[in-house]
C-alpha cells in the first residue's frame, strides 16, 4: 500500500511568494511522518526566480513536492460568465476551482500565504468531512465585531457564530462537484456583488449549513482577540493588518519570525520591515475604518442581500426575571443571573495593564472606534435612550482622579457611563473600568473585544496579577484619571433596586486618597419594544456629589464610612425618583 498523499493549496502571486514560503517552512517543519505533501501554487505571473525560491527550499525535505499552476487558460474559459470588470480581479476566487481543476482528489487542504502553521498538517487532512463541503473555522473577528457580526447576519443571512474564514480551509472537492458548486457560484455572482469580502462572502451563502467546524487552534486569527491558550494553537492565521512584517508587537509573531529565520527570504522580509513607514500604518488604520463604513452601508441597504433578521424570542428574559426574583428572596445579591463564559485564571505575563506600545494602541483606538459606532447605532435606533444627565456638575467639579461607582444592570450600561464621562467634559482624563477576570479571558464577541481593548482592569484570581492590577488602579487615579467600578458585583439585568455594597471600590478611593463619584441609574418603560420582546428603558443618570475619605479615620474605617455614604446616596435617588420606599423580599434581614 502506497504512502497517503495531501494535497496543500496556495493562491499566489509575485509580491506574496516571500511570506508563503515562511508558511511553507512552518508546514514542513511540523509535518509528521508517513505521507507525502503535494503543494500546488495557483498563478497567474510568478517569475522564474521566485519559483526557484520556493522549489530549491520545498527539495530540501524528500516527502515535499511543489507545482506551479498556470490557472490563465482557466480563467480565460470563465471570463465570459464572471461578470468582473477587472480580468485580474479573478484572482480573488482561485480556491474556489480547486474542485474542478483537480478531479482526481477528493478532499484538499488550501492556505493563504499569510499563515504559519504550528501543528501537523496531516492532523488536519485527516477530519472527516463527509456530509459537508468543507471544514472551517468560525471568524473570530465576525463573532469579536459587531458591524461584521452584523453584516454577516443582515446582510449575508448567515449566523455570526457561522461565518468562517476561508483563509483555511479542507475542501471536500468530490461534495462541491456533486452539487455543482461552481455553477451555483457563477449564478450567485450574477446575482449579487458582495463587496466586503468577496470570495469569503460566496462560500459562506453557498455552504450554509453545510460546514464542518474546526476548532479555533487550526486558524487563530492574529488580528483577534485570541481564544485558546497558545500552547494549543496549531496554525496562526495574519490577517487583516496584524502582518508581523508592519508590527513589532503584533500577536503571535514570534512564530512567524521563528520560521522566517529558516529561510532564504529572512533578509528581504526585513528589508520590507525597515521601510514600513508611518503612512503605510495611517494606511492601515484607514483601510481598516473604510470597511467597517462599508459593512454599515451594505447593512442599511434596501436592496442588500437579505433583510434584516426579526428579534429573537423572549422566553430567556422572563427566566432571567424568575430567577432574579428567587435570587432576591434568598438575599443572593452577589450572584449573577446571566452565564458568563466559563473564565479562566488571568496569569501575570498574559496582560499589561497600562500598555504603551504601538499595536496594542492600535487595537485601543479600533475598538474605541468600534465601540462608538455601536454606541452611535444603538442610539440612532432607541435601543439606547439617555433621557436626562441629573448632577453632571458634581463630575464636572471634580479636581482629581475618581472611583466612579455605578449600579450594575445591563451589559450595555457601561456605554450610559462613558455618555456621562464625556459629559463631564474631563477630555483630558481618561476613563477606565474595572471587569471581571472572567469577562476579559473568556468572553466572546464583541462585547469581548471591547472588554479587552477599551481601557478595562480586570481582575484575577491570581495574586501576582492581582498585584499588577491594585498598581495600575493606583497609577490611574493618582494621576489624575478615573476608574469604573460595580461595587454590587453583579449584574441583574433591568433591575432598579440598589443592591448591597462590596468594600473593593473603596478600598481603591482610600489607598489613592481620591473621592468616589456615586452614580445611580434608574429606569422607565419607553414607547420602544426591543429584539427580546420587552420595553426598552429610557435612563435617567444621577450623579451624586463626591465622597471624599475623612483625614479623621483609618484606612478600614474610612472605606466603610464611603460605602455607607454611597449607599445612601443611592437610597436617597431610588426612593426619590420611584416615589416608594427601598424594600426587598428577601426572607432574611439583609446585614
Amino acid at each position: 500500500m502506497g504512502r497517503a498523499i495531501v494535497p496543500i493549496f496556495f493562491a499566489c502571486d509575485e509580491e506574496f511568494v516571500k511570506y508563503m514560503l515562511v508558511t511553507i517552512r512552518s508546514v514542513m517543519e511540523n509535518a509528521s511522518d508517513g505521507q507525502d505533501y503535494r503543494i500546488y501554487v495557483l498563478n497567474t505571473s510568478i517569475s522564474d526566480a521566485r519559483k526557484k525560491q520556493v522549489t530549491d527550499q520545498v527539495s530540501e525535505d524528500s516527502r515535499f513536492t511543489v507545482e506551479f499552476v498556470n490557472v490563465t487558460p482557466y480563467l480565460d474559459e470563465l471570463k465570459e460568465k464572471l461578470p468582473l470588470r477587472d480580468y485580474y480581479s479573478l484572482t480573488t476566487y482561485y480556491r474556489l476551482f480547486i474542485p474542478n481543476l483537480y478531479p482526481e482528489y477528493n478532499k484538499v487542504i488550501y492556505l493563504d500565504s499569510d499563515v504559519v502553521v504550528k501543528g501537523d498538517i496531516y492532523e488536519l487532512y485527516t477530519t472527516e468531512l463527509e456530509g459537508f463541503y468543507v471544514g472551517a473555522v468560525s471568524d473570530q473577528l465576525v463573532t469579536q465585531l459587531d458591524v461584521f457580526g452584523r453584516y454577516v447576519e443582515q446582510v449575508l443571512g448567515v449566523k455570526r457564530n457561522e461565518y468562517f474564514n476561508a483563509g483555511v480551509l479542507l475542501m471536500n472537492c468530490q461534495a462541491l462537484r456533486d452539487t455543482d458548486f461552481l455553477e451555483r457560484f457563477i449564478e450567485l455572482v450574477n446575482t449579487y456583488t458582495f463587496v466586503v469580502a468577496q470570495d469569503q462572502d460566496y462560500l459562506n451563502v453557498i455552504c450554509k449549513k453545510k460546514v464542518q467546524w474546526l476548532p479555533v487552534r487550526w486558524n487563530t486569527e492574529a488580528s483577534s482577540e485570541i481564544e485558546i491558550p497558545e500552547e494549543e494553537i496549531c496554525l496562526i492565521h495574519y490577517n487583516m493588518t496584524a502582518k508581523p512584517w508592519k508590527y513589532d508587537d503584533c500577536v503571535l509573531g514570534k512564530y512567524f519570525w521563528k520560521y522566517a529565520e529558516k529561510t532564504k527570504v529572512l533578509e528581504e522580509i526585513l528589508r520590507v520591515k525597515e521601510s514600513i513607514s508611518k503612512e503605510d500604518i495611517e494606511l492601515d488604520e484607514e483601510t481598516s475604518v473604510q470597511l467597517l463604513k462599508i459593512c454599515e452601508e451594505e447593512i442599511v441597504k434596501e436592496d442588500n442581500y437579505l433583510k434584516l433578521h426579526k428579534a429573537e424570542k423572549a422566553q430567556d428574559r422572563l427566566d432571567i426575571l424568575e430567577k432574579i426574583a428567587k435570587l432576591e428572596r434568598e438575599g443572593r445579591f452577589d450572584e449573577d443571573v446571566e452565564q458568563d463564559p466559563q473564565g479562566r485564571e488571568l496569569l501575570p505575563d498574559e496582560i499589561n495593564y497600562l500598555p504603551r506600545r504601538g499595536y496594542s494602541k492600535f487595537k485601543t483606538r479600533m475598538a474605541y472606534y468600534l465601540a462608538r459606532r455601536f454606541m452611535n447605532h444603538m442610539l440612532a435606533e432607541r435601543q439606547l435612550i439617555v433621557k436626562d444627565i441629573v448632577g453632571i456638575e458634581n463630575f464636572k467639579a471634580l479636581e482629581s482622579g475618581a472611583v466612579i461607582t455605578m449600579n450594575h444592570f445591563n451589559a450595555m450600561d457601561s456605554f450610559a457611563a462613558q455618555i456621562v464621562y464625556e459629559a463631564s467634559g474631563h477630555k483630558k482624563r481618561k476613563f477606565y473600568r474595572v471587569i471581571k477576570e472572567g469577562n476579559y479571558t473568556s468572553f466572546p464577541g464583541f462585547f469581548g473585544v471591547l472588554m479587552r481593548n477599551c481601557n478595562t482592569l480586570p481582575l484575577s484570581s491570581n495574586k501576582e496579577t492581582m498585584k499588577k492590577f491594585l498598581a495600575a488602579v493606583n497609577e490611574v487615579l493618582v494621576k489624575g484619571h478615573f476608574v469604573l467600578v460595580y461595587p454590587e458585583q453583579s449584574m441583574w439585568w433591568n433591575y432598579r433596586k440598589p443592591k448591597p455594597l462590596k468594600r473593593g471600590a473603596f478600598n481603591f478611593a482610600v489607598n489613592a486618597n481620591v473621592p468616589v463619584l456615586p452614580i445611580f441609574i434608574t429606569m422607565e418603560d419607553s414607547d420602544v419594544i426591543g429584539k427580546d420582546g420587552f420595553p426598552v428603558q429610557e435612563y435617567t443618570i444621577h450623579v451624586g456629589k463626591a465622597i471624599y475619605p475623612r483625614e479623621d479615620l483609618k484606612a478600614r474605617d474610612n472605606s466603610i464610612y464611603m460605602m455607607e455614604e454611597n449607599a445612601r446616596i443611592w437610597k436617597e435617588i431610588y426612593e426619590e425618583t420611584y416615589g416608594i420606599p427601598l424594600e426587598y423580599t428577601t426572607e432574611t434581614k439583609l446585614s
